[in-house]
């Protein structure tokens, strides 16, 4: 929601001034670690109904794990019974160009809906993995793929069959290079005549097949040294992109991970994920090919710009690495999107990124010469993100547009493809994700936060550029879509207390429409404990880092509050903002925190998703030190405006926020008296490569990033109370990095710290016990270090 522009110090004095909700109700730790099913379950999928004048949604039975699906009704929603679930459809749809038909996923089976008529037609049943849905170019036919294979449905036949049917294999009809194969051939007629049968045979079904598409097309082999990672059809049938990589190519060592408690009595192993570094992610290669004949090309990479410069070359050098020669490895972008039809089929872009993630290239395929046309570069020193990514044509077959940072922010842009002109539609510092357009391409709707990095609405802005709009004034928009006939949006939102819900607003703006409101009467009949946003002055200088403030609604004169702060997990997360937090049961926490006479504040620290480019990469080869800079500017804002005592302040935080934790205690050991690390990153050469390979590169060539940010390398300085809890069978931040830490601190004759552990608990526990009584530990930890006895 837009507000006016205000000053640093005006916006602090009024944020500061907001009071609390008066008088919350209690809540006990028994309560805020049960089950979240008591706070009532929130709404999943929503979608129109195919005429757009009724809303379905699914929504989870209390105490179970089996789905309803509603149809939506201000305040009265319906369930939909079973015999009626065959007749709707479901929130994967896909249009045709002038909003005639839809195609529905809906249970794995696919179907078209005429929109004029209403009528539905099932087009398969049963098939497996059935993805890439799409319009044939003449939108008479329907294309989809199962596995690497793809099908087209004819409307008018009924007829399912084969479009491309790639194959990571040799062809058996291939003549072998094979001096003994030729030797037979020549000196053995009949072997001879077979051969020519066979070929000629075959050289007339493909004459057929080009003429008389009722014959199947016959698989297309890549060899068997390749493994086939993804493809893409044009729409007009006639071209096939497909990514490969090499066969065989070394993975890493896999880790073994040990359970403890199982069901058969006995303990197991499961395999689990490479560390960083032990495997490197496989290069891939593009090839293009002809349908028609069958003919395959490879797509070469050399076009890219910036292609053959290394930019870890020195730090390569440094490490006696052999420099890398030729093209730098890459891949296609991940993800379903990563390879772009325009409708008619006759433009194709492709996101390409370099393994070293420091660049991203979209690029256009002249499919006649089988050759790369680069449209757009995106560099960073740092790394690119893999948010933020979205591209695609405009009807007019010419016309891409896509998202970058190239600004520091995330923006829409627009390219002509011809002419390669550029402009932005789009640009502040806000950030632009989550981009639908009109099917006419006049429109573009999508999330913004313009007023304040944690406020998101839906934004709209024309084609031909002008002013951005904001439509919603919800403050907490998730996500949202168009409906048939782009009047109305269908808005997932939430607030800090309101798990996600949905509402209609007109796509001209005004008040939106409330269809849901899934909060349990118990849970609504409570009163919370707001948070106040505030924007905490940086040392740093230059922006604030916002922040969620939990405090009594009027602060006792002349006494000091001991301080939590609290860090959020993923480090690319933003948890500063108007949506239900993925920490609600933190969010209880800290409300329990005040009851007990605490003053609690969780930062969006350096990292944190929303703010832009350079936020994101503040951390490049030194985790853990802006973030820390950033949680001491926090607690210097504790104590001088909302009256915190600087000799009692705790941490806590799981994930990254465990890693956090330990940099706390253990870099500012005489700001920080307790702390609780959940499932924390102790080492980064531990963690997987994905993650971190972005930020701190890999082991071998940048060993100093891994040592100034791992925080066992700074275990000596660990002076105050520490809490250490990691679920056992956690397979994304393994139980051993906190068996390392202990063995560490038992090295060292460490004191007033403990090791939590939970045989039955991953990466997000599961169990309201051991929820329980891990925030039992956290509660008691600050009890007994943060307060006087007197207090306590």
């Amino acid at each position: 929601m837009r507000t006016p522009a205000l000053t640093l110090s005006t916006l602090l004095a009024a944020l500061i001034a907001l009071p609390a909700a008066a008088a919350p109700t209690p809540i006990t730790l028994d309560q805020a670690m049960s089950n979240p099913d008591w706070i009532g379950t929130p709404v999943e999928a929503a979608w129109w109904s195919w005429d757009g004048k009724q809303v379905y949604y699914k929504q989870k039975r209390t105490g179970s794990p089996v789905r309803d699906t509603y149809l939506a009704a201000a305040g009265k929603p319906r369930l939909v019974a079973d015999a009626e679930l065959g007749k709707i459809d479901s929130a994967d749809v896909t249009y045709d160009r002038d909003h005639k038909r839809m195609l529905v996923l809906r249970n794995g089976d696919l179907f078209e809906r005429d929109l004029k008529s209403g009528a539905l037609t099932q087009i398969t049943r049963g098939a497996a993995r059935l993805e890439a849905v799409q319009y044939s170019a003449d939108e008479r036919a329907v294309q989809y793929r199962i596995g690497s294979d793809w099908y087209v449905w004819d409307r008018a036949t009924k007829v399912v069959g084969p479009a491309a049917l790639p194959r990571a294999a040799k062809d058996p009809n291939a003549a072998e290079d094979d001096p003994y194969r030729a030797t037979e051939l020549r000196l053995i007629g009949h072997l001879q005549r077979q051969k020519d049968e066979r070929d000629a045979l075959r050289a007339r079904t493909d004459e057929l097949r080009r003429v008389d598409g009722s014959i199947a097309p016959t698989p297309v082999y890549f060899g068997d040294k390749v493994t086939i990672e993804g493809s893409s059809l044009s729409p007009d049938g006639r071209w096939l992109l497909v990514v490969t990589a090499a066969k065989g190519a070394d993975k890493g060592r896999a880790g073994k991970m040990p359970r403890y408690v199982t069901e058969s009595g006995y303990e197991e192993t499961e395999d689990v994920r490479v560390r960083v570094g032990r495997n490197m992610p496989v290069p891939q290669q593009l090839k293009l090919v002809d349908l028609r004949t069958n003919r395959v090309q490879d797509v070469p990479f050399d076009a890219l710009p910036g292609i053959t410069v290394d930019p870890l070359a020195d730090l390569r050098a440094a490490a006696k690495k052999d420099p890398l020669k030729g093209n730098r490895p890459v891949r296609i972008a991940d993800g379903a999107d990563a390879i772009e039809w325009s409708a008619d089929g006759s433009k194709v872009a492709v996101m390409v990124r370099a393994v070293d993630n420091k660049d991203r290239w979209i690029a256009g395929v002249d499919l006649a010469a089988a050759k790369l046309q680069p449209l757009h570069r995106l560099s960073d020193k740092a790394w690119v993100n893999y948010d933020n990514a979205e591209f695609g044509w405009l009807p007019d077959n010419r016309t891409m547009w896509y998202l970058s940072e190239e600004s520091g922010y995330s923006h829409l842009y627009m390219l002509d493809s011809a002419t390669k002109a550029t402009r932005a539609l789009t640009g502040g510092k806000w950030e632009a994700s989550d981009v639908r357009w009109t099917h006419d391409g006049g429109t573009a709707y999508m999330l913004c936060n313009r007023a304040t990095p944690g406020d998101y609405e839906v934004c709209a802005v024309n084609a031909k550029g002008g002013a951005v709009r904001e439509v919603t004034q919800l403050d907490g928009v998730e996500k949202f879509t168009l409906s048939p006939n782009e009047n109305q949006l269908l808005v997932h939102w939430s607030a800090s207390y309101t798990p996600v819900q949905i509402a209609t607003v007109p796509v001209s703006g005004g008040a939106a429409t409330k269809l849901t409101d899934t909060r349990s009467a118990e849970f609504k009949a409570r009163e919370w404990i707001e948070p106040q946003y505030v924007a905490v002055p940086s040392s740093a200088g230059g922006d604030p880092v916002w922040a969620k403030l939990y405090r009594p609604a009027q602060l006792e004169a002349g006494k000091k509050y001991p301080i939590v702060m609290f860090v959020h997990g993923a480090g690319y997360l933003q948890n500063v903002s108007k949506r239900y937090s993925n920490y609600f049961r933190e969010q209880m926490f800290h409300n329990l925190l005040v009851q007990k006479g605490y003053v609690v504040l969780d930062m969006d620290y350096r990292a944190s998703k929303g703010y832009g480019s350079a936020w994101r990469t503040a951390i490049y080869r030194q985790m853990g030190h802006p973030e820390l800079d950033d949680y001491l500017d926090g607690v210097k804002y504790m104590v001088n405006q909302q009256q915190g005592d600087a000799s009692n302040v705790g941490v806590y935080g799981g994930s990254y926020g465990g890693f956090m934790t330990f940099m706390a205690l253990m870099r500012a050991p005489d700001t920080f008296k307790a702390g609780a690390a959940l499932r924390p990153v102790t080492d980064w050469t531990t963690y997987n490569h994905g993650y971190t390979a972005n930020i701190l590169n890999t082991p071998d060539i940048d060993p100093e990033a891994y040592k100034k940010s791992s925080p066992i390398e700074y275990a000596a300085n660990l002076k105050g109370h520490l809490l250490i809890a990691h679920g056992m069978i956690d397979d994304n931040v393994f139980y051993q990095d906190s068996v390392r830490m202990a063995q560490r601190l038992i090295e060292m004759k460490k004191d007033h710290w403990e090791l939590a552990s939970y045989p039955l608990e991953r990466h997000g526990y599961v169990q309201p016990e051991a929820w329980y009584d891990q925030y039992r530990r956290i509660y008691q930890l600050f009890e007994r270090t943060l307060k006087k006895p007197a207090e306590q």
